[in-house]
């Protein structure tokens, strides 16, 4: 069975580093970390901590393939926009898919990093392009009314919310999932510690809309993972969640 973290937020500089006790210390521990669980591919983009500019978060994407050169066999790259300058990163897009074979944006993280709110006229922009070029977008969004444009407004970019929420948010989150074809929701962050959400997700949404995810290092990979393993799911169920749904959606072959 192909395991894919699809959400993880990798770091060189440890003032970037999201993990909320100091370890991991270093990228080698953080891989290190995520091998032990027994992934085959981790994703994520590289963050930034603070409210930043266009040109940094070009750097940030620079960074990304950097850490790809180092494990080009384990970390697949996801990207930052801004829609601060959205024909640059149109651009950023380009030369990302093109020259370099990236194939992911985000997670998007606009309220920590400025990059600006997703149904912003420079956002839709920048989804003009990420559509075009079939690239899944990844957001992390509490105001589902924001989802929901851009949903509608791309009714063919795949777009992933990230994130299932807790009881009170998790039921509203895979209705809107459900409700749209090109929707999906990864199951990092808060969520899958509630006994019984991710069979309550699959019955809802189906297992081709859920992908698994960690948050790692701010959230525990290992036990992100036994919260799949331990679900009563089909092995189908399971085999698209831990990574048959992200190969699918971003054409990779490993």
């Amino acid at each position: 069975m192909t395991i894919v973290d699809a959400h993880i937020h990798p770091f060189i500089d440890q003032e970037n580093s999201i993990a909320p006790f100091g370890s991991p210390v270093t990228l080698d521990e953080f891989m290190a970390g995520l091998k032990h669980c027994g992934f085959d591919r981790v994703c994520g983009s590289v963050l930034i901590r603070r409210q930043c500019t266009f040109e940094e978060v070009r750097q940030a994407n620079r960074i990304a393939l950097k850490i790809r050169e180092r494990y080009p066999d384990f970390y697949v790259p996801g990207l930052q926009v801004h829609d601060g300058d959205p024909e640059g990163s149109c651009r950023e897009l380009e030369i990302m898919y093109h020259e370099h074979q990236v194939r992911w944006i985000g997670e998007l993280v606009h309220y920590s990093m400025g990059t600006g709110e997703y149904n912003s006229p420079g956002m839709f922009r920048i989804f003009e392009t990420a559509r075009d070029l079939e690239m899944p977008v990844n957001i992390h969004c509490a105001d589902l009314s924001i989802v929901e444009d851009v949903l509608k407004n791309f009714p063919t970019l795949t777009l992933i919310l990230a994130h299932p929420g807790d009881m009170n948010t998790v039921r509203e989150r895979l209705a809107l999932i459900r409700k749209y074809p090109n929707a999906c929701i990864d199951i990092s962050g808060t969520g899958l510690f509630r006994w019984g959400m991710l069979r309550y997700a699959v019955d809802q949404c189906g297992s081709e809309k859920i992908l698994f995810g960690t948050d790692f290092p701010v959230c525990s990979a290992a036990m992100n993972l036994g919260g799949v393993l331990g679900e009563h799911l089909t092995d189908a169920e399971k085999e698209n969640i831990l990574g048959r749904n992200f190969l699918r959606l971003t054409k990779i072959k490993i």
